[in-house]
């Protein structure tokens, strides 16, 4: 059976949404205390209060679990972005201050931040499903951060590599290797691209002998 004709996976009920948050904030606390290292699926059962069976029912492994947990936390950020959303002049102006919002939420949780990173790195085909999750996030919380109802392919092409500049930027320095300061004039750099005028499909943007403009596709992975 292919991709496209699986069944969907039925929605949670009120109690298994329930478990499922219980697992994904004992795993946070976890990862918040002892990082990566600290996430081990038996202290995770135990702390939800779940049989172990029960755990690896909702999440196949530690990596899923630790994806998981990221797309919540990205979730959670994104409704408090719409309540409080980010000033700036500029769509650029606008997607820095929220990634930097971002980044600040998870500077307060290195321990938590780093988790979540190594596990977005390690994971394999078996977790692209819950990856590809994140990265729509992530879109969805540049694109509304920028304003524009109708973004040019040329601005989608701008919030991927923004996406992956602030992905790149919270590994360095998780990793020790870039100074907040160095991570707001990465982040800063990358999202200018919002604002760089389209290119003009009728003329600046052709060229002589049959050549057409450069596409843009959809945004990112959603």
């Amino acid at each position: 059976m292919t991709a496209e004709l699986r069944p969907a996976s039925p929605p949670l009920t009120e109690r298994q949404e329930a478990r499922r948050r219980r697992i994904l904030h004992a795993t946070a606390e976890l990862a918040g205390r002892g990082g990566f290292d600290a996430v081990q699926m038996r202290e995770v059962a135990e702390a939800a209060g779940v049989a172990l069976g029960t755990l690896y029912r909702y999440f196949p492994s530690k990596i899923h679990l630790l994806v998981a947990t990221m797309r919540d936390q990205l979730e959670d950020l994104h409704t408090t972005l719409r309540k409080r959303p980010p000033a700036g002049d500029t769509a650029s102006e606008r997607v820095a201050e929220t990634l930097m919002r971002a980044f600040r939420a998870l500077q307060r949780e290195p321990h938590l931040a780093d988790a979540m990173v190594r596990a977005l790195t390690f994971a394999d085909r078996s977790v692209s499903g819950e990856v590809d999750t994140v990265s729509r996030r992530t879109t969805a919380i540049i694109l509304d951060a920028t304003g524009l109802e109708h973004p040019t392919p040329q601005q989608l092409s701008a919030v991927r590599v923004i996406e992956h500049t602030w992905h790149s930027a919270l590994i360095t320095w998780l990793s020790g290797r870039a100074s907040i300061a160095q991570v707001r004039i990465d982040i800063e750099t990358a999202c200018r691209l919002i604002d760089l005028p389209a290119r003009d499909a009728s003329g600046g943007g052709a060229r002589a002998g049959g050549g057409t403009p450069a596409g843009g596709g959809a945004a990112g992975p959603g």
